[in-house]
């Protein structure tokens, strides 16, 4: 399984990469207003700042609705560097433009998806990959990663090529279910993947292992 990042926080991007598990980075309007970036100048220099610092899979994400909007501002996108994947809003005008950066090139990543049916549109689109929002599926009160294993499922019968790439993840045990399921990808916040190193056993046995060295 991939390791995503899901942050524009260019510290905590690199902290992921030094651990050398790092695959690729998402982002949103969210996370860049977070880190204070606005303008679409500031915008695209900062994506283009991020495919320096990763070897991997970037996603940038289109602001507009509609079709013809969604193509234009795609090809800028895709324009900023050779890693860009072009992420697309699960709609039906985002489905069109899927279709046509397929046809011509341009990854993609179909993103708000919470449903299977969703899942497969996205897939006879032909997009890369396909984010479906696990923590916000659960804070309704389903289980997100019983969607993830759905999709896995459909896609390995149906032989899409679509990644599934699991977002809104919360916390370490969300990352280890989403591999059991199935997905390709996991996107997740920095502590999320520290969190994965977390151990009280691993804690006491190297303690004990240096408490016993110095006795040597």
């Amino acid at each position: 399984m991939k390791f995503f990042i899901d942050t524009a926080n260019l510290v905590q991007i690199k902290e992921a990469n030094d651990l050398g598990i790092l695959d690729g980075v998402t982002t949103n309007p969210t996370l860049m207003a977070r880190e204070g970036i606005k303008g679409n100048d500031e915008i695209l220099n900062h994506y283009k700042t991020i495919c320096e610092l990763v070897d991997g899979d970037i996603s940038a994400e289109v602001l507009s609705i509609t079709f013809d909007e969604m193509v234009a501002e795609g090809k800028i996108l895709a324009a900023i560097h050779p890693k860009i994947v072009v992420k697309v809003p699960m709609t039906k005008d985002g489905i069109m433009a899927i279709k046509w950066f397929t046809d011509n090139g341009i990854k993609t990543n179909c993103t708000l998806v919470f449903s299977a049916g969703q899942a497969i549109l996205a897939a006879k689109a032909g997009a890369t990959y396909l984010s479906p929002f696990i923590g916000r599926l659960d804070d309704t009160n389903w289980d997100g990663v019983d969607l993830i294993a759905q999709i896995a499922n459909i896609y390995a019968i149906q032989g899409f090529k679509t990644e599934i790439l699991a977002a809104s993840i919360r916390n370490p045990l969300h990352i280890i279910k989403c591999a059991e399921a199935g997905a390709n990808v996991c996107t997740c916040p920095l502590d999320s993947i520290l969190g994965l190193l977390k151990n009280p056993l691993t804690d006491i046995g190297l303690a004990k292992f240096l408490d016993d060295a110095k006795k040597m």
